[in-house]
């Protein structure tokens, strides 16, 4: 996203003869948890975008507006891109039925005007809002909360102890003095290859293979760019991607480990 925004604010200015910003804030996102009440709370209150920014009169003309996906959702908009079943599962067996109350379930969110615990740099978790959360805190009751994070507290510590073990394995790759050149020699090793066949350019299964393990391995466990693995490899930054994507895939099936637990 910040690639995607960067670009086009660069194309933005260039093609109108300014300068400075273009966007307001900086790209965040937040990670929910996809079970009621809170992705069912974050889909109406995005449709709703159009509606509180007065781009629309009424829900009718949001039913048509091109720029959202509600449109699709109720079935007004064709757009075989969009995947709506996700959201209409929520509302009924039938998708006509499904339609109709998800459709009531937004037209009520418009009397809502804006709320605090969704909007601003993330979520925070809902519990029925800013005065349900407060009266739970009198209550002496223990929420855990992150605002990065839409769900149950459950769903938020194990969203956190997931990071943090992960954070703890980056420190400790750091620690042991890990490099490409040694996920090199342990893809070598897993693969039962010599190291130097990680580095050849080749299109033999058995090399493309290990460059798309080194790929996954360096951008996943090393946090390394797609830009300096393109220059390290001499790839393009999509042909990086493409790799570390089959990476996951072979890891995931081989059950491959970089480093032991």
């Amino acid at each position: 996203m910040r690639r995607l925004l960067t670009g086009h604010a660069v194309y933005f200015n260039r093609r109108h003869r300014r300068y400075g910003h273009l966007f307001q804030n900086r790209y965040k996102s937040i990670l929910c948890q996809e079970e009621e009440p809170y992705l069912r709370e974050l889909v109406r209150y995005i449709h709703l975008n159009p509606l509180r920014a007065k781009l629309v009169e009424d829900i009718r003309a949001l039913d048509k507006y091109p720029y959202s996906g509600h449109g699709a959702v109720v079935g007004k908009v064709k757009r075989d891109w969009q995947h709506v079943g996700s959201v209409l599962e929520f509302f009924g067996l039938r998708k006509s039925d499904a339609r109709k109350a998800y459709r009531q379930f937004v037209k009520k969110g418009g009397l809502q005007g804006r709320r605090p615990e969704l909007t601003g740099g993330g979520l925070l978790r809902s519990v029925g809002g800013w005065a349900a959360l407060g009266a739970l805190r009198g209550e002496a009751v223990r929420i855990k909360g992150d605002e990065r994070i839409l769900g149950d507290s459950d769903f938020v510590e194990a969203v956190l102890k997931e990071a943090n073990e992960q954070l703890d394995r980056r420190y400790r790759l750091k620690a042991e003095g890990f490099d490409l050149e040694q996920v090199a020699q342990r893809v070598a090793a897993v693969m039962n290859s010599p190291v130097e066949l990680v580095w050849e350019k080749s299109r033999r299964p058995q090399v493309v293979d290990a460059r798309d393990l080194l790929c996954y391995w360096a951008s996943k466990e090393l946090v390394m760019s797609m830009t300096e693995l393109a220059k390290r490899l001499n790839l393009t930054q999509p042909a990086v991607k493409i790799a570390v994507r089959r990476g996951e895939k072979i890891v995931r099936e081989n059950q491959y480990q970089l480093i032991d637990d």
